[in-house]
């Protein structure tokens, strides 16, 4: 059995992988949620400086800390660039990276590039006008804006995230992950959500410099919205526990 190493992406804590964590320990896993400096519970230490290093600074911690070793590290949506600078610092204590619904970017990348102009654009207004210059606020997870991303999920999913999400701190978005010249051979998995494998290869193909790293990971479609720790729990605990074996 794995120590399993749960890192939630923007705007959540712990708390998103409440409907995974059980199934997991129940098949024997050493499983451990976290939540990143300046999110949730943590929320009173979000500052301007709260940045990708910080993040990964935070998932070290807890793995060096905790004497863990051949750790499954698994990064949701924005966790995906702090579980592999972490992957770079401690190599020798992780067994796999896992990627939900993200995938491992080049080296220099910021997550903010990983999307479209337009949202890039509506993420610096939003910034700028309510998030005091240094802050994401919060979106509306509203479905009629999002249909494919926010697929499977209920109204009481929906109310649940809107009243436990949190505030990210911007520069965790805007500062990109600096990774050595050679990086570490650590295995990879992407679980895809709301594209398939055939899609990632066909970009990467296609010379897409963000896809490109997917090509050579281990892929799984796990078809649902953006968010399967609440669509589909039983299922994305079900695949982990799979990869971590």
């Amino acid at each position: 059995m794995a120590s399993i190493v749960l890192v939630p992406g923007f705007w959540l804590g712990a708390w998103a992988w409440e409907d995974v964590t059980p199934a997991l320990r129940a098949a024997g896993h050493d499983v451990h949620p976290l939540t990143l400096t300046g999110l949730a519970e943590r929320a009173a230490e979000a500052t301007p400086d709260v940045d990708v290093h910080t993040h990964v600074d935070d998932i070290v911690r807890v793995v060096e800390g905790r004497d863990l070793r051949d750790v499954v590290l698994v990064g949701h949506s924005g966790g995906s660039l702090p579980v592999t600078g972490a992957g770079d610092r401690v190599p020798e204590r992780i067994a796999r990276i896992v990627h939900v619904d993200a995938g491992p970017l080049p080296g220099g990348t910021a997550l903010i590039d990983f999307n479209a102009p337009q949202t890039q654009e509506r993420w610096r207004r939003q910034v700028a006008e309510e998030g005091e210059g240094w802050r994401l606020p919060v979106p509306p997870f509203d479905p009629a804006e999002e249909p494919a991303d926010l697929a499977g999920l209920t109204g009481e999913h929906l109310a649940r995230i809107r009243r436990s999400a949190t505030p990210q701190p911007f520069a965790t978005a805007t500062r990109p992950l600096e990774r050595p010249a050679v990086t570490p051979d650590i295995p990879c998995s992407v679980i895809a959500s709301t594209f398939t494998p055939e899609e990632v290869r066909a970009l990467a193909d296609s010379g897409n410099p963000f896809f490109a790293p997917m090509a050579g990971t281990d892929l799984h479609h796990l078809p649902t919205g953006h968010w399967p720790m609440f669509s589909r729990p039983g299922e994305l605990a079900a695949l982990l526990d799979g990869i971590a074996r």
